[in-house]
């Protein structure tokens, strides 16, 4: 019986997975690994490509675009580790990061952990989270309002929500999940992901009812490169990395999934605050936008485009809000 398995979604980026498990299938494991890779029904040749490659990757077909929860929820069903290890398809394993993690992780009292995530430059990326009430944080995202709401939150010295970088063992409340790493005995008693998410925000969710079964961390000393955003633009034909991007589709499908994390972790008042902050930034953004192109000299008009296509989204969202409010089981996608 394998010690770890490694769950990997894969949609329409076989180099991306190839690249990646070329970084950690080396020969040179001395832990017994399982490599399970979901498909999201891709209808390329991604799974002649990585299996040709790798013929030790078990394979399991969706057979229809089932998102982040649903696919990773299969892989940890069939998968026979003691420990679960769900990893982003753009990661890169660095200096053999995922199996010293493992080594340190399965021998602690840690329920849960993530490693440093780095940018393809080598900065520091996200990795890390601390709950904050209502899930105010994600406010921050938008335009001109959420410059002005992390302005106020540093001249009343509110914690950062994250930790921007760790070199060491740090104790969080949620992890990235990109790299996410958890105990059998975490899952039975917490429960798989939501399957009410299609894509973002799941993994946070699923956090706070893990939190509940023991502690998290961050084991900052092992670093693993993540492509932030890569699979999911290549995907979707997006761009931008995070999740500051509420302009198109991807941005939609963001908002979305923030919404329905609220509702279901901070409960129907806190929705209802963040909601009306969104529509509150819509008139922000088309006057603020026109003043602050005045006053640069510079087309006022130029971002009503952009202005446009966010209020659309809040408009969506509204739409969607009496069934998030009714909490009933449903797939939340939109991509």
């Amino acid at each position: 019986m394998p010690g770890l398995s490694v769950i990997i979604v894969n949609y329409k980026t076989p180099q991306l997975l190839t690249d990646c498990l070329a970084t950690f299938f080396t020969g040179n494991s001395q832990v017994s690994l399982e490599v399970i890779v979901v498909d999201n029904a891709s209808g390329d040749n991604s799974q002649e490509i990585v299996t040709r490659a790798f013929p030790l990757v078990k394979w399991v077909q969706m057979g229809y675009n089932a998102g982040f929860a649903r696919a990773n929820n299969e892989g940890i069903r069939q998968a026979t580790g003691d420990v679960v290890l769900l990893l982003n398809s753009d990661t890169l394993n660095v200096d053999n990061a995922i199996e010293q993690c493992y080594q340190q992780f399965k021998a602690s009292a840690y329920i849960a952990c993530g490693v440093q995530l780095l940018n393809a430059d080598g900065s520091p990326q996200i990795s890390g989270n601390y709950f904050m009430k209502g899930g105010l944080n994600y406010l921050l995202p938008l335009p001109y309002l959420g410059s002005f709401i992390k302005w106020l939150g540093n001249v009343v010295k509110v914690e950062k929500p994250n930790v921007p970088d760790s070199s060491a063992l740090v104790e969080v409340d949620w992890i990235n999940g990109a790299f996410l790493m958890v105990k059998r005995t975490a899952i039975d008693k917490a429960g798989l992901l939501d399957e009410d998410f299609f894509l973002y925000a799941e993994e946070a969710e699923w956090c706070s009812r893990l939190h509940k079964t023991g502690k998290l961390c961050i084991y900052g000393q092992y670093k693993v490169v993540h492509l932030q955003g890569e699979s999911a633009n290549e995907a979707f034909g997006s761009s931008g990395k995070g999740y500051y991007n509420l302009y198109d589709r991807k941005g939609l499908q963001i908002m979305l999934s923030n919404f329905l994390r609220i509702r279901k972790q901070f409960g129907i008042g806190w929705f209802l605050v963040q909601l009306a902050f969104y529509l509150m930034a819509i008139p922000v953004f088309f006057i603020a936008s026109f003043f602050d192109n005045v006053f640069r000299l510079r087309n006022p008009f130029a971002n009503f485009g952009m202005a446009a296509r966010f209020a659309a989204n809040v408009g969506r969202i509204v739409t969607f809000t009496p069934r998030i409010l009714s909490n009933k089981p449903y797939f939340y996608k939109v991509l």
